[in-house]
């Protein structure tokens, strides 16, 4: 008898949720121009780490951040990726205003606490019910993305100048200003 009432008080509850998603949606509605609520955010990124296999999260980066795998990567985020996330990784683009929920600003904690693997597995696989398509790829270059991406908070002014030179992108500046090249190698 007690798995019964278990099975039934779960049902309700379920059902009690249901109602009241279902009333919040109806009620507030859902539109991509909203920034999205604490809830929604935590939701969001707790389904992005169960979507994200756990042997795929332990993966290492083969590939040491040379400059010329800095160099080569930056070339190609700023020419496939900056459209989005912008030559800073900001996400203070055009395109990104539009987003839900809207590309995370990739120089912070959220984004550079993720492991190389999970880095990795997103740009190749993408994250379902967003603006972030799967590239699939060569797994060479991706793996270069992951080391630009954790260099992105140190970007110089220098730097920045050449992804212009590639995809002829203004910057808004983000957050965070740039460094200049002195700054970026007292590091």
């Amino acid at each position: 008898m007690r798995i019964g009432k278990a099975i039934v008080l779960l049902s309700l509850g379920i059902l009690i949720d249901t109602g009241l998603l279902y009333w919040y949606v109806t009620a507030h509605g859902f539109s991509a121009r909203e920034k999205p609520n604490k809830m929604e955010a935590f939701l969001a990124r707790n389904a992005r780490k169960l979507a994200t296999p756990s042997d795929a999260k332990a993966l290492q980066n083969p590939l040491s951040p040379t400059p010329l795998t800095i160099a080569e990567a930056r070339d190609h985020f700023a020419d496939h990726c900056a459209l989005c996330h912008a030559n800073t990784g900001s996400g203070d683009t055009m395109i990104n205003t539009g987003l839900y929920p809207p590309a995370p600003d990739m120089r912070k904690e959220e984004t550079q606490q993720l492991s190389d693997g999970e880095l990795f597995y997103i740009i190749k696989n993408g994250i379902r019910f967003t603006g972030m398509p799967g590239w699939g790829g060569e797994d060479e270059e991706n793996w270069k993305l992951v080391l630009f991406i954790r260099h992105l908070p140190e970007l110089t002014k220098e730097e920045l100048a050449l992804m212009k030179e590639v995809n002829g992108l203004e910057e808004h500046g983000g957050p965070q200003e740039p460094h200049s090249s002195q700054q970026a190698h007292a590091h």
